[in-house]
Formats: C-alpha cells, sequence, structure tokens
C-alpha cells in the first residue's frame, strides 16, 4: 500500500500534456478544476485561452502559451493531493501527509476499526493490533504521546497519523469498564455482573429516582450499601 501511495505522487496526469498544445491547452487546466472541484482552476484554465485566441496575433501568444504550462506544471503536486484516492493509506512523508489530511476527514482513534488503522492511516498491522486490544480492554486514548507511549507506536508515525487523528471521549464505552457502569446497566446487567439481585435493584431504583451517581462515594451515600456489596465492578 505505500509503495501505491509513493507511486501516485510519480504519476503526470493526462491534462498536464494536453496543457502543451497551444492556445487550447488551457482548458486542460479547467478541467482538472473540474475533476477536483476547484474553481480557481477553471477560471484560469478558461482565461489563457480566451487571452491567447485575442492575442494569437501578437507575440505574447508566446508568452501566454509558455505560462500556461508553467501554471498546469506547477499545479500538477496540488491536483494529485485533492484526487488522491480514499482507499490509499496516508503517505510517509510528513510533508505529503499533512497536505493529503487537509482534504479527508478525521477519524476518531477512540472509535475507529482496525480496516481504518491500517488501510485509512498507513499504521504496520502490528501496531493497529496494540491500539485495538487496549481499546477492547476499555483504555480511552486522550492525547497523541500516549499513543507512543501507552501503544508502543514510533514517534514517526504517530506523527505521520496526527493530522488525521482525534480522540473523542465515549462515556458510555468507557462505562461498560468500570464502576460507571452503575449509571447505564439495568438490573439484570449488574445481576450478570455478580452484583446481588437485591443490592442491583437498590441501586438503579435510586439512580432512576434521583438520577446518575457521581463518584463511588455517591453510590455508598445515596444507597447506604456497603463498598464491599459492589466493589468488584469497581
Amino acid at each position: 500500500m505505500i509503495s501505491q501511495s509513493k507511486s501516485w505522487f510519480q504519476q503526470t496526469p493526462a491534462w498536464v500534456w494536453l496543457s502543451l498544445i497551444p492556445t487550447f491547452g488551457g482548458f486542460a487546466i479547467a478541467y482538472a478544476g473540474y475533476k477536483s472541484k476547484t474553481k480557481t482552476w477553471i477560471a484560469i484554465g478558461i482565461i489563457i485561452p480566451t487571452l491567447a485566441l485575442a492575442l494569437s496575433a501578437n507575440s505574447l501568444a508566446f508568452v501566454i502559451w509558455i505560462a500556461q504550462i508553467g501554471v498546469a506544471f506547477y499545479l500538477k503536486k496540488a491536483f494529485l493531493i485533492k484526487m488522491y484516492p480514499k482507499n490509499l493509506p496516508v503517505p510517509e512523508e510528513q510533508e505529503l501527509a499533512n497536505l493529503v489530511a487537509t482534504n479527508r476527514d478525521k477519524i476518531d482513534i477512540n472509535e475507529c476499526s482496525k480496516h481504518e488503522l491500517v488501510n485509512y492511516l498507513g499504521l504496520p498491522i502490528v501496531y493497529a493490533n496494540n491500539i485495538e486490544s487496549l481499546m477492547n480492554e476499555g483504555y480511552v486514548f486522550t492525547h497523541v504521546e500516549e499513543l507512543i507511549e501507552i501503544a508502543g507506536i514510533p514517534e514517526k508515525q504517530v506523527t505521520r497519523i496526527t493530522p488525521l487523528i482525534t480522540f473523542g471521549y465515549n462515556y458510555k464505552k468507557e462505562a461498560d469498564f468500570s464502576w460507571k457502569r452503575l449509571n447505564t446497566y439495568s438490573t439484570d446487567e449488574l445481576i450478570t455482573c455478580g452484583l446481588d439481585g437485591a443490592i442491583a435493584e437498590q441501586i438503579v431504583a435510586e439512580r432512576q429516582q434521583r438520577g446518575e451517581y457521581k463518584s463511588l462515594i455517591d453510590v455508598k451515600q445515596r444507597t447506604g450499601l456497603p463498598f464491599t456489596t459492589y466493589r468488584h465492578i469497581a
């Protein structure tokens, strides 16, 4: 996948070669603007041949032709960045990675799939496995440094993907791995977690009557239940 990423930026689109045609080659730039949805390029691609036609009998026509070619080759890299396929991972080169990121949606590192980690971000499978394993255990990433220190991803890789990731906080996801289950689980779910039926009913009834618990101390004070009766869920 990485080699495909490199080869993408080594190509020269057909419209660039069409820009070599005197006068009417300017429309190739307009075509590039149409394909990449860039209105400025469309305007430039129309203005250049219009000027070339108006000055066809003038020596300036040659200058416009050279300018037309120069503009096309200048826009080539920007065009390839704008058209970079969604199915290719972020390029290894940091500059290109940053540019590609400006035209891509960010993904939440705490919600993404292994497929997205490997095929969208371009992470080696071993690091994708590390992230997946931690997420399955309820770990919530909050900053890029944690990807280095906790998930063991090399700093260079993390720097490359940083423009493309966010760190969302999913309360319900964290609640599945902490005492906060007392705020979200039903009576039956709490019993499944090992709570006594009467204790589970009391905890849920109090929560429904007066709202979510703010802490374990809040649970103890509001229900009057000893911490030992639900400590294993914390």
